[in-house]
């Protein structure tokens, strides 16, 4: 089968294009081509085509490439009805559309804050387990409440009033003995 491809030529960094009929199974550098039937500059937008060859070569079932579809189509070429159109356009598909962030379904940001309780909310069902719930949640979460009177085991504020009562003892009794040595 033959294909109507580019082949690069030119020099580094300034590409140009002869339009050449090939096997399809060749590389377009491996030199083998049976015809030459034209030239394409990428930086003018320029092509130079043999109208007459490239439609004897179709006629005999040359498969063109993506790029030759396009520039046979704007040198007003006749393609055959078998010959794919590729779509060059630049838009992408999204592989999974439905993990994009955009499409996740939106969480409300108020669960991420406890709502206040009323009284008319809280349960008056007494606890049964052994562990009590922190009562000053609100203080603990902001930090140290001196007055905080919950027996819960989670409760941060009575960490801290034992740890800040431990440190605050040793020094009262160096100067109990300090004063009792002078006398």
């Amino acid at each position: 089968m033959l294909a109507i491809r580019l082949k690069r030529y030119g020099k580094t960094h300034f590409a140009t294009y002869r339009v050449i009929v090939q096997d399809a199974a060749k590389h377009p550098s491996s030199g083998k081509i049976v015809a030459c039937v034209g030239n394409y500059s990428p930086h003018t937008k320029e092509a130079s085509l043999d109208k007459e060859q490239i439609e004897k070569y179709l006629n005999n079932g040359a498969q063109p490439s993506p790029r030759m579809v396009k520039l046979l189509g704007d040198a007003k070429i006749k393609l055959p009805n078998w010959v794919e159109k590729p779509n060059l356009s630049k838009a992408r598909t999204t592989r999974n559309p439905d993990k994009l962030r955009k499409n996740q379904p939106k969480e409300a940001k108020v669960e991420a804050a406890p709502a206040k309780k009323t009284p008319a909310d809280v349960d008056e069902t007494p606890v049964t387990t052994d562990e009590k719930e922190c009562t000053c949640t609100d203080a603990c979460a902001s930090g140290y409440n001196p007055d905080c009177t919950c027996e819960s085991d989670e409760c941060h504020c009575r960490e801290r009033k034992e740890a800040t009562s431990e440190a605050e003892e040793p020094a009262e009794t160096d100067a109990k003995s300090t004063e009792v040595t002078a006398p």
